[in-house]
């Protein structure tokens, strides 16, 4: 038989038969994804680079950061992650090697100090297992401030050296031999 129908119920039935693709469906997935660059103006490069976050609560739930961070992430009065933490924190939790740079009170120290925290898992009583140069003692201070706050109750220990005759008071007179 003929089947009669206007063109709107033809476009409707048209519509109903397309299933996207896997393809269409990642590029919107894409699309989206550079929507949300564009307008927290994160720019990226490279290739297969994993999504921003959105909230501090994806990082337990995608990435399984221990929720005693999750929970002095919160303490320490950090609700919604800035820019450079959105991109910054999934790279390296992929293990990716980054070059970053964000204006001064961005975030940065935060950015990279819940990665290295969640790469190390666990303390253990093996010596240094992380370490962090900086260029100024400031920038170092500020960078012990927030590690201490980032890892409090967690059981690592977080130090910072900045004259080699009280790192040998401090950790014992083979600390150089040891570490």
């Amino acid at each position: 038989g003929i089947k009669w129908m206007s063109s709107q119920e033809a476009k409707f039935e048209d519509a109903k038969d397309k299933k996207p693709t896997a393809e269409k469906l990642e590029r919107l997935r894409r699309e989206k994804i550079n929507r949300f660059r564009h307008q927290h103006r994160i720019n990226v490069q490279g290739t297969d680079l994993p999504d921003p976050i959105a909230t501090f609560e994806q990082l337990q739930e995608e990435y399984k950061v221990h929720p005693k961070i999750m929970e002095n992430i919160q303490a320490a009065g950090f609700h919604v992650p800035t820019a450079i933490q959105m991109q910054a924190i999934p790279v390296m939790l992929h293990g990716r090697e980054l070059l970053a740079s964000a204006p001064t009170g961005s975030g940065k120290t935060l950015a990279f100090c819940i990665p290295l925290l969640t790469h190390l898992k666990q303390p253990r009583n093996k010596g240094f297992r992380a370490l962090i140069i900086s260029p100024t003692r400031e920038l170092a201070s500020q960078t012990h401030r927030e590690l201490v706050k980032l890892a409090e109750g967690t059981g690592f220990r977080i130090h910072m050296i900045h004259k080699a005759a009280e790192a040998a008071k401090k950790f014992g007179p083979k600390s150089s031999k040891k570490f």
